[in-house]
C-alpha cells in the first residue's frame, strides 16, 4: 500500500520566467506567470503541473535529478534555448537548459502530443536498487532492475504524468540541494518519516508542507490532509 501519492513537480530557477518559458515549450505545457515572480506550468490534469520556483543559487554542479523528454528532433529543443553537451555517445541526446541544468532528449518519429512529453525523472545515487525499492514502496509503484545492473527504476507510479522514476549509479556524493524535486500528498506524514525519510523543515504558517529527504538525501515535499 502506498504511503504517499504523486502531486506535481518543482524546478528551481534563478530566472523563473526564462526557465518556465523553456520548459513550457519543451513539454507542451501552458505558461502562467505568478505575482511573486514564480511560474506555473499547466497541462491536461493537475498532476501535469510544474512549479518553477525562484532561488538565488545558480547551477554550480551537475544536477542529481534531471528530466528526460520526448521530442521529434533534438534540434527542436535546441531551438528553444538549450545547448548541447553530448549528441553522439548515447541513443539519447544530452543537453543543458537555459540555466545550465542537464536534460536528455529521446527522439521519436511520432512523439506524444503537448502535455505528454515528459518521459522520465532521473535520479543519480550510490545504490539504485535500494533507492528504487524505497521509492516504489513509498509511491505504490513497481520496482524494476536492469538485468545488467546498470540502473533501476519505478514504473506504474499512480497519478504520475511520466513513465518512470529512474535511478542511475554515480560515484560522487550529493553536495548541494537538488533543483528538481517531487511534491507528494500523504494521509500520514509520520508514516513517511517512519519509512525512512528525514524531516528537513516542518510545516510553517505560510508553507503548509513538510520538506523531507529520502535515504540518499534527495529533497521532496509532502502535503498532508487538507
Amino acid at each position: 500500500m502506498a504511503l504517499a501519492t504523486y502531486q506535481d513537480l518543482c524546478l528551481d530557477a534563478t530566472d523563473a520566467a526564462l526557465l518556465g518559458t523553456f520548459w513550457g515549450a519543451a513539454l507542451g505545457l501552458a505558461v502562467e506567470p505568478l505575482d511573486d515572480g514564480d511560474v506555473r506550468l499547466t497541462g491536461p490534469t493537475p498532476r501535469h503541473t510544474i512549479w518553477v520556483n525562484t532561488v538565488p543559487e545558480p547551477v554550480l554542479v551537475k544536477q542529481r535529478v534531471h528530466l528526460d523528454v520526448h521530442a521529434h528532433d533534438v534540434e527542436d529543443v535546441l531551438a528553444l534555448g538549450a545547448t548541447p553537451i553530448d549528441l553522439d555517445t548515447f541513443p539519447w541526446k544530452v543537453l543543458r537548459d537555459p540555466e545550465g541544468g542537464e536534460l536528455c532528449v529521446f527522439e521519436r518519429a511520432d512523439p506524444p502530443g503537448p502535455g505528454e512529453r515528459l518521459l522520465e525523472v532521473v535520479v543519480d545515487c550510490a545504490d539504485p536498487a535500494v533507492l528504487a525499492a524505497w521509492w516504489a514502496e513509498l509511491l505504490g509503484g513497481v520496482h524494476r532492475d536492469d538485468e545488467q545492473g546498470r540502473w533501476s527504476w519505478v514504473e506504474q507510479v499512480p497519478g504520475a504524468p511520466f513513465a518512470d522514476l529512474v535511478f542511475v549509479p554515480v560515484p560522487e556524493p550529493k553536495t548541494v540541494k537538488n533543483r528538481v524535486h517531487l511534491d507528494l500528498t500523504a494521509p500520514d506524514v509520520d508514516a513517511v518519516v517512519e519509512h525512512g525519510a528525514q524531516v528537513l523543515r516542518p510545516p510553517e504558517e505560510d508553507a503548509r508542507w513538510t520538506v523531507l529527504a529520502d535515504p540518499a538525501g534527495n529533497e521532496f515535499c509532502v502535503f498532508g490532509p487538507t
